[in-house]
């Protein structure tokens, strides 16, 4: 007995590395001496150490097992007391229109008509002579004259060059003349369904604000990316992405530009990602889109000849869905609008300026074109990603599902009801039955709560974005930030939001839909990663999965939680390699 005692002491001298090295292979580095939260299950699990190697976990677990990985050149990484998490990952956010937005005139915080065309005049001296005049950000209610600028007023930004300004939604901004020519657009051009011109006091002329698919019939006419400007797009973008701690970014509207293709495909084809970026096309670029992905997928393809100058960029995980970090992954349909012009089943409590009668929202699209995409797509590894904040767009999704199950039975699809604001009680076992997840946009509670309160009433703000209904539920629900509708890609503002719910006056809207600070990081982490089917490679601290790693001043769970929002992002970190660092102060 006293000899096999000894042996086993010996056999576990050897695993400890004391003596005679381990029968591992050295790790390229071993992170110890802070917090680390493997975001692994329902409760907080805290470990002392985690080893990387060749850009994957290969040890999450107390100090003294992580010294059997260490070899020469290991690199011990000292926390200093900071936290480390899995990295963020990007549910519901337009990476590529973001990108672009970067050279636009940012019109966030306007607070008069006159200070939006003031900055959209200093944007004509950014503007390349032969493009348009664009800003994004402002918000109609906020400037003092409760409207947008008109179409006259722009035409002093330039008369004789397209200016054109989007709200901070997203589905709602202005044109001057110049730019309704450019798109085709006249006083005979009627209303698109789902959409609005506004109309001129002879109910015919073209005011200059539009709504929702009259926006987007002049904003797809905008002229394409293209060269250095293309490359800004994409390198600019990851840049911000990555600085808010997210190692996967989504880009969930290919195709609201009409160089947007052409964008992300120059992006493969120059490797310009230092991230992953999830695709989903818009619905009405989704033939053009899967056209590029086939081409794509041929060109990268390693057992073709000639292409082994194009292989895909190396990853650990071995995903065949990513080429050079982009990934086709679903297709993105507006089912209805925003605050203003969400679909609802019953009125608005008060209706937004400008409406009259029993204002209800708007449908975006026919209940055909949506069936017959889930008729296409539900069996397939496409998600169908849903735009909808209105209960009355929550019965059209439920629906297209029914019939696509009837159909073709249950399939493992995750449709992604995307910010899901006004779901009814009645709708939650629905969403239950048939896998979907809803993707909230909580940071919009801060800017937009009040005014939720007013328009929708209090029974659908105090409902709006039912997190913890959905947690006594059992059902698995997103946090996305839907940038540039949030001005920045923040995802500890969504995690605040999502604990707080507090307004930007201090109004808490909704309070028994609070949920802890653990399970709003799941909702960006763990459940993140199950949204976007990469469940087995993201999302957690665990062995074998992607050392995809964010590094914050401090933990999110021991915080004061209204200072959630504002801890710092120390790094950011993809596949074992530093992609993005917080200069020195």
């Amino acid at each position: 007995m006293r000899y096999a005692a000894e042996c086993v002491t010996w056999l576990a001298m050897l695993m400890a590395g004391i003596g005679v090295s381990a029968a591992v292979e050295p790790a390229d580095a071993i992170y110890g001496g802070g917090t680390i939260l493997t975001m692994a299950g329902p409760e907080p699990a805290q470990v002392e150490s985690l080893a990387v190697k060749d850009g994957r976990i290969v040890f999450v677990g107390p100090a003294a097992e992580a010294a059997t990985f260490a070899g020469p050149n290991t690199r011990r990484i000292d926390l200093a007391g900071k936290t480390l998490l899995p990295g963020f990952i990007d549910t519901h956010g337009h990476f590529v229109y973001f990108g672009k937005n970067l050279v636009d005139a940012n019109l966030f915080g306007s607070a008069t008509v006159a200070e939006v065309l003031e900055r959209m005049r200093k944007q004509v001296e950014r503007t390349p002579a032969d493009g348009w005049i664009v800003g994004f950000g402002y918000q109609a209610r906020q400037l003092a004259e409760g409207r947008p600028p008109t179409a006259e007023e722009l035409d002093r930004v330039s008369a004789d060059r397209p200016v054109l300004i989007v709200d901070s939604s997203g589905h709602l901004g202005s044109a001057n003349a110049a730019a309704f020519r450019a798109a085709g657009i006249s006083a005979a051009t009627p209303d698109p369904t789902g959409g609005k011109f506004a109309r001129g006091d002879d109910g015919k002329s073209l005011a200059g604000p539009m709504e929702e698919t009259a926006l987007n019939a002049v904003r797809a006419k905008r002229p394409p990316f293209s060269g250095e400007l293309a490359d800004r797009v994409i390198t600019g973008a990851a840049e911000v992405w990555a600085s808010h701690g997210q190692t996967t970014a989504m880009e969930a509207g290919l195709g609201l530009g009409n160089d947007d293709v052409a964008v992300v495909l120059n992006a493969i084809d120059k490797r310009l990602l230092p991230i992953d970026l999830y695709v989903a096309a818009k619905d009405s670029a989704m033939d053009e889109t899967l056209a590029a992905a086939y081409g794509v997928a041929s060109a990268y393809n390693p057992q073709a000849a000639g292409t082994l100058a194009k292989l895909r960029a190396a990853r650990p995980d071995l995903d065949s869905r990513y080429v050079n970090r982009v990934r086709l992954g679903g297709i993105k349909f507006w089912l209805d609008g925003s605050l203003d012009t969400a679909w609802f089943t019953e009125p608005y409590t008060v209706n937004p300026p400008g409406k009259t009668g029993a204002f209800a929202g708007y449908r975006q699209i026919p209940d055909a074109v949506l069936d017959a995409a889930f008729d296409r797509f539900w069996a397939t590894g496409l998600q169908i990603h849903m735009h909808m904040n209105g209960d009355a767009a929550a019965d059209q999704a439920l629906a297209a599902i029914a019939k696509a199950v009837k159909k073709h039975g249950m399939h493992d699809h995750r449709p992604v009801f995307v910010h899901a604001s006004w779901v009814r009680p009645d709708q939650v076992e629905k969403i239950k039955a048939c896998g979907a997840i809803p993707s909230f946009l909580p940071s919009g509670i801060v800017p937009g709560g009040d005014a939720v309160v007013r328009l929708w009433g209090p029974v659908r703000s105090a409902g709006a974005m039912a997190a913890r209904s959905f947690l006594r539920a059992g059902l698995p629900f997103t946090f996305s930030h839907d940038a540039p509708v949030s001005p920045v890609p923040s995802i500890l503002a969504l995690v605040d939001a999502g604990v707080n719910r507090m307004s930007g006056s201090g109004q808490v809207i909704g309070p028994d839909e609070r949920i802890t600070p653990y399970q709003a990081l799941r909702a960006v982490t763990a459940t993140a990663a199950y949204q976007l089917k990469e469940e087995k490679t993201k999302g957690t601290l665990e062995a074998g999965k992607l050392a995809d790693l964010v590094i914050l001043e401090k933990n999110p769970l021991t915080v004061e939680p209204t200072t959630i929002k504002d801890i710092a992002v120390m790094e950011t970190i993809k596949e074992g390699k530093t992609v993005w660092r917080r200069s020195a102060p």
